[in-house]
Parts: C-alpha cells; structure tokens; sequence
C-alpha cells in the first residue's frame, strides 16, 4: 500500500505514537510481534496515523527491536506513516531495504553526550545526515530524513546548553538536507518559556522545514511544555501510549509525555485530531498485560474526557 497519502500537513497539528520505540528502548520485558501488530491496529482504528516503531540495531544488543521490518510491514499494510532510528549507516541501509515512511538520525546538542551516548562526534554524526540524506533520496521508496537533536534544552552531562549552539546545529541538519528536525528535551530540563524561545529561534533558522519537538515529563513540565510549543507554532509533537519510555541519561525519571494527554490538549487549544480517546485507551490494555512491571501515566486515563460540556470545541 502506497504511503504517498500519509504526510505532514502544514497547519493541522500531527501527533507521533513512540511508544513502540522510545517507549521500549529500556524495559526488560516488551511485547512480541503479534502484540506490537494489535498495539498498531487498536491506534490506526482509533484515528492516529504516525508512529515510531522501533531502531535498526543489533537484535543482539536490542531484541525489543529485532521484528522492526515485519512492524514496519505492519504499518505499510494499513497505509501508517512509520518512523524507525537508524544510528549508523549499516541501519540505514537494513532501513531501506523496508517500506519505512522516514528514517530517524540523531545528534546531540552537547558534545558530551555525543561522545557518551553514540561514541562519535558531532562532526561525524552531520556527516552520517548527509549520507543518510543521499541514500534515501537514491533509493525506490525515498522515506524522510529526520533529525533530533537530542539534549537541546539542557545536557545531564554537560549542564546549561546555550540556545545559539542548537540554533546552529539546526542549521548544519538543514545544510545535510533533512526533511524535519525535531527539538528534543531529553532530560526534561526545560520549561514554557525555553520551550517557546527554542523554537523561534530555530523556526527562525531553518525556514519551511518541517519543526517537531520529542518531550521527556521528567519534572511534570511535560504538557506546559507542549502547550508552549503549540502557541510557538510547532505542529508534529511526539508522545507515547502512557507515558512509557526513559533516558539512561536520566536514571529513574518518568518517560515520554502521554499521548493520551496530548489528544486532549490539543483539542482543548482548538487543534482538530481526528483522534478517538475512548477508543485509544484499548491500547493501554496491551501495555499493561505485555509487560505489567512498567508504569503507565496519564490524567486522561484516570478521569476520562468530561462528558458534562464539548471538550473538542
């Protein structure tokens, strides 16, 4: 099935399911295929439509991700736009051997966390954009190129990160010739008016490309924050099915904002989502029963959408 139709509109918000990726990247225990594939099906039926569904890495050292091409599969078949990380060249290339809608690249803000989180520098991540850039575009499926820049709000390792050096960053992910760059608060450091300031600036700086931004609800600022972004103009927000995800670079800390959360939010600020929260929460259902150690968040699935007034107004 052709993925044409599946794209990112320029002024309807879009909000990105990662609970299959940045939500798996650290349990000890993750749902097999035929999970992942309900996972899929109970969110498409609900009305979401992008999702990140996992990272071309060794089975080895990742096995919550080894059935990455048949979920990709998965998303082909019922016309998803799907997203997957490829951290070096060899995952590209298994990437595009897929149906993959767009293949996620990351660098970091901090040269620090480069170092400790992918070993390399910056440079050389920049350089890995441009390839990535260049197979993608020669390949027969031609998916997206998108970067996040990780720890753009502040560095656990490095501390304060100044806003000129994400600025710039961004603008080098533009010269590399990606289709979206994503702003990514990793650690959960920032707030509202970071948030805010950020993305003007980088908005500013890389002109009619596509800006997304990945929050982390470390310190509760989860949806201020993507409030913030909203009212800054950002449109592709990232989220995961009960908050699940986390950072090594944030030991014990809360993971993803919620998704959940998020369809209410935007709804609320008058963003139409086409997304059915009722019929959302059956996918809470297989988190809770593939792996019932991991914490699941969420206000929405605590007290439900109020039915006393019209919340999508």
């Amino acid at each position: 099935m052709s993925r044409a139709h599946v794209t990112y509109p320029t002024e309807a918000v879009t909000l990105r399911e990662v609970g299959l990726r940045d939500g798996l990247q650290m349990v000890a225990r993750f749902p097999p295929t035929g999970a992942k594939d309900e996972w899929l099906r109970l969110a498409a039926a609900a009305g979401v439509r992008h999702f990140e569904v996992g990272s071309f890495l060794p089975a080895k050292a990742m096995p919550q991700f080894a059935d990455v091409s048949d979920i990709i599969g998965v998303c082909d078949g019922l016309g998803l736009h799907s997203a997957a990380l490829a951290l070096n060249e060899r995952g590209v290339e298994d990437a595009l051997q897929t149906p993959v809608s767009e293949i996620v690249t990351v660098v970091s803000a901090t040269e620090e966390h480069s170092q400790a989180n992918a070993r390399r520098a910056r440079e050389d991540a920049i350089a890995l954009i441009r390839r990535t850039v260049d197979l993608a575009r020669a390949s027969e499926t031609a998916p997206l190129v998108q970067v996040g820049i990780s720890m753009a709000f502040g560095c656990s390792i490095a501390g304060e990160v100044d806003p000129d050096e994400v600025v710039r960053v961004a603008a080098h992910c533009a010269e590399a010739g990606a289709d979206l760059i994503g702003l990514a608060d990793t650690v959960g450091f920032a707030g509202p008016t970071q948030i805010s300031d950020l993305v003007t600036q980088v908005q500013r700086e890389i002109g009619d490309i596509v800006l997304s931004i990945h929050l982390h609800d470390t310190r509760g600022m989860g949806m201020a924050n993507a409030s913030a972004a909203l009212d800054a103009g950002v449109r592709v927000i990232d989220g995961s099915i009960g908050g699940l995800g986390g950072c090594p670079f944030a030991p014990g800390a809360t993971g993803n904002v919620v998704f959940e959360d998020l369809v209410f939010l935007c709804e609320r600020k008058g963003f139409e989502t086409s997304i059915d929260l009722e019929k959302l929460m059956a996918v809470r259902g297989i988190a809770t029963s593939e792996m019932p150690e991991e914490q699941l968040y969420g206000a929405l699935a605590r007290a439900g959408a109020p039915r006393q007034i019209n919340w999508r107004a």
